[in-house]
């Protein structure tokens, strides 16, 4: 039995997505990724058209409370825009080539910009429940990489550059939106149980500002493939040993929803100055 290549997996999603999408497909300039408790921004798109996961083929769906499991296309503030509402994640046991089809896809049917959202766990000292944080690079603790397997040409080079994995451009369009925004680094972890006080600390030492459990196959992903990539981290609660109390998921989609306007008004923001700033992407 014959498996298919990444590349055909991808291809054969994108142009399943071409014949339900139409036109639409053609004025799309950025791709959401909506985090943990961020999937409700999706209802602030403008003429969506939804397409549920599990009838792409080939995407995996995600089975954890919170994180969705849906595209939406429309437009923000009259730039075509499409949300993955949900992603997947390693520790659910899905490859890392899973984990980013999704938006390899999105990158197959031309969109040049992304803005990968998560919620994250704070570490730096000056980092508090409900803050959020423009990513300026990351660290890839997960043990793998969407990258790892036979070379496809197709998904990008064999041994692609990472001095410029998050878009400065980006970074600054995104600065000029009037929310604030703290920069850091962003540390991705497997997942599931939340950092140990101890792996906090090293975290720390390894210069990490926030740590998560998503983000970096993404990023890594897309940056390979040639895309403008953006990451925003919400701070839901302090990392273990910063904070008092234990960790809990259900603070995490709670803290999402709490920031759902914030970020609504800043991804609008940023839509709108993609809208003013021409040509977007690699």
């Amino acid at each position: 039995m014959t498996h298919a290549t990444e590349t055909e997996l991808v291809d054969r999603a994108a142009t399943f997505l071409h014949e339900r999408l139409g036109a639409r497909v053609t004025s799309l300039r950025l791709g959401l990724v909506l985090g943990s408790g961020l999937k409700d921004f999706a209802q602030r798109v403008e003429q969506p058209v939804a397409v549920p996961f599990a009838e792409v083929p080939g995407w995996p769906v995600p089975h954890v409370e919170g994180h969705g499991g849906e595209l939406v296309v429309g437009t923000v503030a009259g730039v075509g825009v499409a949300c993955l509402s949900g992603r997947v994640h390693l520790y659910e046991g899905w490859r890392p080539a899973d984990v980013v089809r999704a938006v390899r896809t999105l990158r197959r049917l031309g969109v040049p910009s992304f803005l990968l959202t998560n919620a994250a766990g704070g570490i730096a000292d000056d980092l508090s429940a409900g803050d959020l944080m423009v990513l300026t690079d990351h660290l890839n603790l997960t043990g793998g990489s969407p990258l790892i397997g036979p070379h496809e040409a197709a998904l990008g080079p064999r041994f692609p550059d990472q001095t410029r994995v998050y878009s400065p451009r980006l970074r600054q369009l995104l600065a000029a939106c009037g929310a604030r925004l703290r920069p850091g680094i962003y540390a991705g972890l497997l997942g599931p149980s939340y950092e140990t006080p101890a792996e906090v600390r090293m975290l720390k030492g390894l210069g990490a500002d926030a740590v998560g459990m998503s983000t970096v196959q993404e990023a890594m992903a897309l940056n390979a493939m040639g895309a403008e990539v953006a990451g925003l981290s919400l701070i839901t609660n302090l990392a273990a040993g910063i904070s008092p109390t234990p960790l809990a998921h259900d603070e995490v989609v709670a803290a999402g929803k709490q920031a759902a306007s914030a970020l609504t008004a800043l991804v609008t923001e940023l839509c709108r100055r993609l809208g003013v700033g021409g040509r977007t992407g690699a």
